[in-house]
């Protein structure tokens, strides 16, 4: 079975920073990319960041300059940076990795269970 878990939410004030975790633990043989998205109260999950193994790293244009995704492969776990933060960036924001359970099979996407942000004066 494979886990995520997210870790670093809280409050903040605008113009703070906060940096989350989302580490991937479980049975499998590897991730193909992780990525995080976020929802505001009364509003569809957005897409923010996403990292694919080897390969480009994509942000949405609302974070763009505020927001880094980074991972460190040998805990299976990725990193967001949000420096800057605004109030309209409060929500819970969600980790997903796109894992691969053996070797050849198609990656399935796995789900945090989401860790909240608050940016209030």
């Amino acid at each position: 079975q494979v886990q995520v878990d997210e870790s670093g939410g809280g409050s903040v004030q605008p113009g703070g920073s906060l940096r989350l975790s989302c580490a991937v633990s479980g049975k499998f043989n590897s991730i193909y990319a992780q990525g995080w998205y976020r929802q505001a109260p009364g509003k569809q999950r957005e897409f923010i960041a996403s990292s694919v193994s080897g390969g480009p790293t994509n942000y949405a244009d609302s974070v763009k300059g505020r927001f880094t995704i980074s991972r460190e492969n040998a805990k299976n776990t990725a990193y967001l940076q949000m420096n800057n933060l605004k109030p309209e960036d409060t929500a819970v924001y969600f980790c997903y990795a796109d894992v691969a359970l053996h070797r050849g099979l198609v990656p399935e996407d796995y789900w945090g269970q989401g860790t909240q942000v608050i940016v209030s004066p």
